[in-house]
């Protein structure tokens, strides 16, 4: 079976039962991807997760055009990326085509509802995990706690959060790196 088929497979699967968007795929893309598949190892999982939520654009797909890029060049790409972009078109697609009949029914609305914790849910367990894998502990935890304080209570761009800490990481590599 191709490669380029088998990610689409994968990352349509995955596509179609995430609830919660990008983050709450994580999971799904750790286990198809690191331990079932072995596409990638967990360092380059973590580091594939960095530069994913660093680039603009959907996380998840940024991830599969990663992925299958490194697997299959531009063909890998296209094929991974559709296979997760595919799922939640369709689904929206036939949400705005049904929705408005079904809009005001208390059925529906409860559902929704329900569905939010869960959504909640699923984006904090990875990344809880994912702190784990990166060795977040009592002495580094001020850095991601300073950095949601400035987001959510001072009003600072995300945007410039990334900047700065990507300027960090790299001046911190040249002071610690060995000649």
């Amino acid at each position: 079976m191709s490669i380029c088929w088998e990610g689409f497979k994968t990352f349509f699967k995955i596509g179609c039962f995430t609830l919660g968007g990008g983050y709450a795929m994580i999971p799904l893309i750790e286990q198809e991807v690191v331990n079932r598949k072995q596409w990638l190892n967990r360092e380059d999982f973590l580091d594939l997760m960095a530069v994913s939520q660093s680039l603009p654009g959907v996380f998840a797909v940024n991830f599969s055009i990663y992925i299958g890029h490194r697997l299959r060049g531009l063909r890998g790409s296209v094929a991974f990326s559709l296979g997760t972009i595919l799922p939640s078109f369709l689904m929206i697609l036939l949400i705005a085509m049904f929705f408005t009949r079904f809009a005001e029914n208390r059925v529906v609305e409860a559902i929704f509802k329900g569905i939010r914790p869960a959504v909640v849910a699923l984006i904090a367990a990875p990344c809880f995990r994912l702190a784990r894998a990166a060795r977040i502990t009592l002495t580094n935890l001020w850095l991601p706690v300073f950095t949601v304080l400035a987001i959510c209570l001072l009003g600072v761009s995300p945007v410039y959060v990334v900047a700065l800490v990507a300027a960090g990481g790299f001046f911190y590599g040249k002071l610690t790196q060995e000649p």
